[in-house]
This record gives C-alpha cells, sequence and structure tokens, in this order.
C-alpha cells in the first residue's frame, strides 16, 4: 500500500518538499487556505483550511501516515494532541511550540548554554527604555509569535524611534534583544534522521536587506575555524530538540571569529534551496526521508559553488513573469517560479541558483539573470 505524507501548509516549501515526496513514491496531502496553493499543482490533494484550523489539521491526519509542516503558524496543540493519539509527526510539535515563541526560543537556548543575543520580554514603552539603558542603542524590538521574513521587528537608535515601533507592532506580544555587530550571517542546515543520525550540510553565508534573505552564498566564504564552530553550534542545539527532520540555524559571525544563534527554524529553509542543485540530497528530500523513517541520505556538493538569489515581488498585483527564457540560457543557472497568484513587495515569488566552479562568478551570474526577471 502507498505511504502517505501530509503537510500542514502549501506555499514554496511546501511545493519543494511535495515535489520531493512524489519522487519518492508517497501520496502527498496539504493543508493550506489559499486555494491552488504553490504545492497543490504537485500535492495529489489540498485541504482549504488555516495552519491553525483544528478540524483542518484532523483531516489531513486521515489521509498521512506521516506528517510533517513548512510553516511554523501550524497548530501545534492539535499537532501534540495528534501524537498522543498515535500519529507521527516531525519534527516533534513540542520542538514548534518551543520555536515559534521567539523569546521562549532564545530563553531555552541560554538555559542549555547555546550563545545567543541577551533579550527581555517587555509589555510598553518604560520597559524598552529600561533595556536600552541595560543594552544600549540601538536596540531590536521583537513580536515573539508569527514573525518571519522580517515582520514583526524593528530596529531602534534611540529613543524618539520607539513610538514608530511600538504603531508598527501593533501592540503585539513583544521583547528587546540586544543589537550584536556582526560580520555575516550564516546559516546551517542540519538534519536528523530516525535513527538519531545527524548531519550538517555546510554553513552558508545569507545576504539580507530589510530582513529578508537576498542572496546565499555556498558554501559561505569564512574560514575553517569559523566554520567548524558554525558546523558544531548546529550539532549541539539538535541534542536539546526533539523530533526528526531538517532544521535551519540561522547564526551570526562575529568580529572575534565567534559565533551566536540568531533563530531556530524547524523545517527546510530558504537558505537550503540552493542544495537542490549543489548537494547529492537536497534539503527537502532529506526532510521526507528523515520524517518517514527513510536512511538520510548523502550531503556531498557536487558542485564548487553556488548562489542563490530571491525573487521577490516589485509591485503590487496579479503575477505576471517575463524574462525566464533569458536566465536560462546563463550556462549554470536553474530558475523556479513559485506560481503565486498574487505578487506584490518583497513577497517570495521563486527564486534562481547558479553553480560555478568560482563563487564571484557564480554571483555575478545571479545578479545577471535576476535583473532579467520582471513578475
Amino acid at each position: 500500500m502507498q505511504k502517505r505524507v501530509g503537510i500542514v501548509g502549501g506555499g514554496q516549501l511546501g511545493m519543494m518538499l511535495a515535489q520531493a515526496a512524489k519522487k519518492l513514491g508517497f501520496y502527498v496531502t496539504v493543508l493550506d487556505p489559499t486555494p491552488n496553493s504553490p504545492a497543490s499543482r504537485y500535492a495529489d490533494i489540498q485541504i482549504v483550511k488555516s495552519f491553525k484550523n483544528p478540524e483542518g489539521i484532523r483531516e489531513l491526519s486521515k489521509f498521512s501516515d506521516f506528517i510533517t509542516f513548512e510553516i511554523e503558524l501550524a497548530n501545534a496543540d492539535v499537532l501534540e494532541e495528534l501524537v498522543s493519539e498515535g500519529h507521527v509527526i516531525n519534527p516533534s510539535p513540542q520542538t514548534l511550540s518551543i520555536i515559534k515563541d521567539k523569546f521562549g526560543q532564545k530563553k531555552f537556548l541560554e538555559a542549555n548554554g547555546i550563545p545567543v543575543a541577551p533579550s527581555v520580554e517587555i509589555k510598553d514603552k518604560e520597559e524598552i527604555i529600561a533595556a536600552a539603558k541595560e543594552f544600549g542603542w540601538p536596540i531590536l524590538l521583537k513580536s515573539r509569535f508569527d514573525a518571519y521574513d522580517g515582520r514583526g521587528n524593528a530596529l531602534i537608535k534611540n529613543g524618539s524611534e520607539i513610538d514608530s515601533a511600538l504603531r508598527k507592532s501593533n501592540n503585539e506580544k513583544l521583547y528587546v534583544e540586544k543589537f550584536i555587530p556582526f560580520v555575516k550571517e550564516l546559516a546551517v542546515v542540519v538534519a536528523r534522521g530516525m535513527s538519531d543520525e545527524i548531519i550538517a550540510y555546510p554553513p552558508v553565508e545569507t545576504v539580507h536587506r530589510n530582513n529578508i534573505c537576498h542572496v546565499v552564498l555556498a558554501p559561505a566564504p569564512i574560514d575553517s575555524s569559523a566554520a567548524k564552530k558554525a558546523e558544531r553550534l548546529a550539532i549541539d542545539i539538535m541534542s536539546y530538540l526533539k523530533g526528526v527532520g531538517v532544521f535551519a540555524i540561522e547564526m551570526f559571525l562575529i568580529s572575534d571569529g565567534d559565533v551566536i544563534i540568531n533563530e531556530i527554524a524547524p523545517r527546510v529553509h530558504n537558505s537550503g534551496h540552493y542544495t537542490i542543485e549543489a548537494h547529492k540530497t537536497s534539503q527537502f528530500e532529506q526532510h521526507i526521508r528523515a520524517v518517514t523513517g527513510m536512511a538520510l541520505g548523502r550531503i556531498d556538493m557536487i558542485v564548487p559553488h553556488a548562489v542563490m538569489i530571491n525573487i521577490l515581488g516589485e509591485r503590487t498585483g496579479a503575477a505576471d513573469v517575463s524574462g525566464v527564457e533569458e536566465v536560462l540560457k546563463i550556462p549554470g543557472a536553474s530558475i523556479y517560479i513559485y506560481g503565486k497568484i498574487e505578487t506584490r513587495p518583497e513577497r517570495k515569488m521563486g527564486h534562481i541558483t547558479v553553480v560555478d566552479s568560482n563563487l564571484e562568478t557564480a554571483f555575478t551570474k545571479a545578479q545577471l539573470a535576476r535583473s532579467y526577471i520582471s513578475i
């Protein structure tokens, strides 16, 4: 009998997970509130309900031998109930509960001796001022929940910017984090299988604008000592998190060569898209292998270098893609258009990966390829 995978979330990550699952022979169901989601083009069924909808998640479980998720908005409480009823869900809903609260995530890491930026929960302007006195300006005001791609984050440089930052936050549950000057932002994609085997892909450099990842350079152009520290730290963190699957550990490389943790994503991640072209086993296939109890795949790089560049929306309206043919003429370039119906500024609409024997050349080609695309 054909085994079945259920995915909470039908965006681009769900799409690429569905592709990987179909390649491995699974029947795929996705849960997503948007009709005709990107993942629906590859899944066998889409349930059109919210990620948080208990009935939707329970309906998904009826079509699934294994359940996973591509978004932290998934209802962790219902997933935990399903685990108690005998359903196989990975990564663990307990881990999802810890990670989806960004402040709780920081305190969890601190409690386990993992280096993170100091942070404090706040409720009002006075507590922000007190935090700034403790940490020094600038500070970061962050939302505890439902914050991704920079949404819910604000850099506050002085007291006069507090009110506008609070208005932007919409009075959500908030915390303040000390701003850490960094040399580079890094990410390590790490996977754990059901046999407790843990493997880490090489660290990559991520380049952000407006708190959104724009470019990924693989492997990260850093010295071997820093790369080993980043990889060791990612593997150490996995010993404290329950469940199997692919996780992304986002980090800061600071001026003294040390590495501290920024955030953890309990899922496949933008920083690992390049693995489709650059590694023997992509992060998406690796995740499906892990959550279904299969052996983890080899992660050797099959090209010297890769650069991934995101295709972000530039306007508001119906998506209308042009320039794909020009991109495909560039040696080593691959392009993915996610099939989202509507475009808007800074929405992730697709990505380009370029592989090359030289990192600078790959980066130049990726920039050229991106310049051809209008969406």
